[in-house]
């Protein structure tokens, strides 16, 4: 029997097809860590980007509660108005440093009456459900720096505790409804600066870690393990061809030359560290 006889089997075309299977798995992952790491490279063109601008006037960039365009991520913007202190909010679950803790949300109402969230920074957890004090927010008229931030969506299972000011995320939409409306739902601000500076500040965000991650390795690997599939397939091929004819004669001379080439082969160390120790032995 030939070794294309063989492969054309029942049996081998399943384990083909399983083979085959196998390598569009790994393909098919090998491509979603491609893109992946291609959303990372975009976070950090963004963060390159934006990050260090000049802050720019708030209405340059949101001109309408409902504006927002992805690329304006990290942009710093200057925005003046009065803390609305009255419904400040806490954002529940928020780790940093391997501490649990809140972040203040404070809205912001501008001069046209709409009102923009403000994130004024992080606080730790006093306990549980409960926050350590706020520092309290300047009063009166007031002129801030903050980076714009995407409004973040709501999490299956996590819900606002009523009866708290506390909320399970930063979406805005919620929090519109919750101030009765004339929200800026399209982004929100990070803090940066505030004038007048307040005597107590809760922690300001850090600058985003540029890290792509490991997906380009995990990528590579998986179009690795794909090839490895089929090389695989092969060898257990023609290990059972040679087993189908191991009485041709032909295949007994090829056996025996293979033997032969074996016998040849110089020993590698370890197998003359393992020699040495079976003769201490005897």
């Amino acid at each position: 029997m030939s070794i294309w006889q063989l492969a054309r089997s029942r049996q081998w075309l399943g384990w083909l097809g399983l083979t085959v299977l196998v390598a569009l798995v790994c393909c098919a992952l090998g491509t979603w860590q491609f893109a992946r790491r291609a959303e990372a490279q975009a976070e950090i063109a963004k963060v390159e980007a934006n990050y260090d601008r000049v802050p720019v006037p708030f209405a340059e960039e949101l001109a309408a509660v409902d504006d927002w365009d992805e690329q304006q991520e990290w942009t710093p913007v200057v925005v003046e108005g009065e803390y609305l202190v009255d419904d400040e909010m806490l954002v529940r679950n928020r780790p940093r440093a391997g501490r649990v803790g809140y972040e203040v949300l404070t809205p912001l109402r501008l001069a046209d009456g709409t009102i923009f969230i403000v994130n004024r920074g992080w606080i730790p957890s006093a306990g549980l459900n409960q926050a350590s004090e706020v520092p309290a927010a300047p009063t009166g008229e007031v002129e801030i720096v903050a980076r714009l931030k995407p409004t973040e969506p709501q999490i299956a299972g996590r819900t606002d505790p009523e009866g708290t000011n506390q909320v399970a995320t930063i979406r805005l939409e919620g929090i519109d409804e919750r101030l009765g409306g004339g929200v800026h739902t399209g982004a929100y601000g990070q803090l940066v600066s505030e004038d007048p500076s307040p005597a107590e500040q809760a922690q300001l965000a850090v600058r985003p870690v540029l890290d792509e991650g490991p997906h380009l390795s995990y990528a590579l690997q998986w179009f690795v393990f794909a090839t490895l599939a089929f090389i695989g397939y092969g060898y257990l091929l023609r290990q059972e061809w040679r087993r189908v004819n191991a009485d041709d004669p032909e295949e007994r001379v090829r056996a025996d030359e293979r033997r032969r080439r074996a016998a040849l082969r110089k020993p590698s160390d370890a197998e003359d560290e393992d020699a040495l120790l079976d003769a201490a032995g005897r």
